[in-house]
């Protein structure tokens, strides 16, 4: 038995097997769980493509955070694969490039307003969704980088971490009473996709491994992996507005 065993989840953010995402659906599927995937836009052919990689391979729905539209006709769509959904995992992040680097002081609005819709108000994006099918209560868990202080280069998508974990807090207040749980989870660096996109994310790997009490591999998603799915099962009944920092320690010491 698998402590998912029964679960019907919803994974966003699978783009390919390199990503957090990935890792997640494949030990929810190894550990009970029914899965389903979503993408947006162009990236829909490469989630359909990597979701074949999963046993079994998941169905991929279309889901742009930034379309109104979507978040009807996703609802309707899972409702039909699952019928219900017992958690879902918000793995949506994305920064113009004006937001990230050297220069904080040159990104626009329009490129903040961008990388806030997305990478931050997305989280409450999916509770309008999936949320009325969730009538036992359930799990939303976030993926995460703790914004605590002020990273080199991390720049706006930083300062829209730090609102993600406000606006965990808040939903975890709102949604409680229907039995629904919202925490985060605070990952160290991974040598994903969207980690390659970030300027200077050699600087994380760099020093990452040395200073983590427990060590730190950029290429093992699995600690990450498996916090997400404990939050997502019911072993964690009674905490919800919580970051859960899975970064081999590196939050709690200093330089």
């Amino acid at each position: 038995m698998g402590i998912l065993d029964g679960k019907k989840l919803v994974i966003t953010g699978v783009l390919t097997d390199a990503s957090l995402a990935f890792g997640v659906a494949r030990l929810a599927i190894a550990e009970g769980a029914e899965v389903v995937l979503t993408g947006a836009g162009r990236a829909v052919s490469l989630t359909q493509r990597t979701a074949r990689k999963l046993d079994p391979a998941p169905p991929v729905f279309e889901f742009d955070v930034t379309v109104a539209d979507h978040v009807e006709s996703v609802r309707e769509q899972v409702r039909e694969a699952l019928g219900h959904v017992d958690g879902v995992l918000h793995a949506i992040g994305f920064a113009p490039a004006s937001c990230l680097g050297d220069d904080f002081f040159g990104a626009p609005w329009e490129d903040v307003a961008t990388a806030m819709h997305i990478s931050t108000y997305s989280l409450k994006t999916l509770a309008d969704a999936f949320v009325p099918l969730m009538p036992d209560g359930g799990s939303i868990v976030g993926l995460d980088f703790d914004n605590s202080q002020a990273w080199p280069a991390y720049n706006w998508m930083g300062v829209a971490k730090s609102a993600l974990q406000s606006l965990s807090r808040y939903l975890a207040k709102e949604l409680g009473p229907r039995q629904i749980r919202c925490n985060l989870v605070a990952a160290g660096p991974i040598r994903t996709m969207a980690a390659k996109s970030i300027p200077g994310f050699a600087l994380f790997e760099d020093t990452w491994d040395g200073r983590s009490p427990l060590g730190w591999d950029v290429h093992d998603s699995e600690p990450v992996a498996r916090a997400c799915v404990a939050l997502l099962s019911d072993w964690f009944p009674k905490t919800t507005g919580e970051v859960v920092h899975v970064d081999g320690g590196y939050h709690a010491v200093g330089a």
